[in-house]
């Protein structure tokens, strides 16, 4: 294993399909995307505001610490989806050292936590608190969507320390596609059921669901509150003020967030049809956007971006 990944890192600008930063155009944007539908989305809207602008954009659908390694050597730029605090173990050291840069937190109102069915929390179950009083209606489970996920080491710690007395609990680790069908099916029979949600996701708009109240904060600060930070690896931030400029208020709601995963990964959308849609309907906030970004010649962006669509 050790071999493989040490090659795999070594070859990275082979696998990528890049130049060498040396090499790269001044208006050449590499940028990162895991195989995530609201990235996806998000990373295409981008392409399609900032190419009539001259900026070359190349998108590389890779792995998550490949796209942290690749802003480390240069042969990334940018990547519009560090959630904070789960990648912390990758964030961190990259942003100690100065290697990268970041620009915004580009979705408000970001959450990972404990979730239930609506109709639980009706029932008084609304906090962690109320969990173990009613282990056996949950036959002691929760549901994750990975080993080794950020979410999965939290309830294995939780579960460790006997924190809100989950020390006799289980986590079922699945995948994110199985734990939402246990969800929805669990739902259609209103039985119950306790799984990870976060937002933005597509569940938030097809699931009748409720965020669970955590005063230990056992997800992070603010029950789980979330930054999703658009980073920049710091020399190419310090060369583009102007595309600083661009991802600074190159921002969205968790809702609207939601409304594009959906659209893509559920509804099967292709992403340069969603990313479409959204800036069709959304003209006051692209042109809010570019009030002080600029073409590559200088000219003032909104005017071309509005001719162009």
């Amino acid at each position: 294993m050790r071999i493989s990944l040490t090659s795999a890192l070594f070859t990275l600008p082979l696998a990528l399909g890049l130049t060498s930063p040396a090499q790269s155009d001044d208006a050449t944007l590499n940028l990162g995307v895991p195989a995530w539908p609201g990235i996806t989305v998000k990373t295409e809207i981008a392409s399609q505001l900032l190419a009539p602008l001259g900026y070359d954009i190349h998108t590389r659908e890779v792995g998550l610490q490949v796209i942290y390694e690749g802003l480390k050597s240069g042969d990334l730029d940018a990547f519009l989806g560090a959630w904070l605090p789960a990648q912390n173990h990758l964030y961190t050291p990259l942003e100690k050292n100065g290697t990268i840069t970041s620009i915004a937190n580009n979705v408000d109102g970001a959450q990972m936590t404990l979730a239930v069915p609506a109709y639980l929390h009706e029932q008084g179950i609304r906090s962690f608190a109320d969990l173990d009083d009613n282990r056996e209606r949950f036959d002691g489970k929760i549901h994750s969507f990975g080993a080794g996920s950020a979410a999965s080491q939290i309830l294995d710690k939780a579960i460790d320390n006997d924190s809100w007395g989950l020390g006799d609990w289980q986590l079922v680790d699945t995948s994110v596609v199985a734990m939402l069908s246990a969800a929805r099916n669990a739902i259609s029979r209103e039985a119950p059921i306790v799984w990870v949600g976060w937002k933005p996701h597509w569940m938030n708009l097809a699931l009748d669901m409720r965020y669970l109240d955590d005063p230990e904060n056992l997800f992070g600060k603010n029950n789980g509150e979330s930054q999703v930070l658009t980073l920049m690896r710091t020399p190419y931030a310090e060369n583009h003020p102007n595309l600083v400029n661009f991802f600074e208020e190159f921002t969205f709601s968790a809702e609207e967030q939601s409304w594009m995963i959906n659209e893509f990964g559920q509804k099967e959308r292709a992403p340069e049809a969603v990313a479409q849609a959204w800036l069709q309907a959304h003209p006051e906030r692209i042109e809010a956007m570019l009030e002080d970004v600029t073409t590559q010649s200088g000219e003032p962006a909104w005017p071309v971006v509005k001719a162009d669509f």
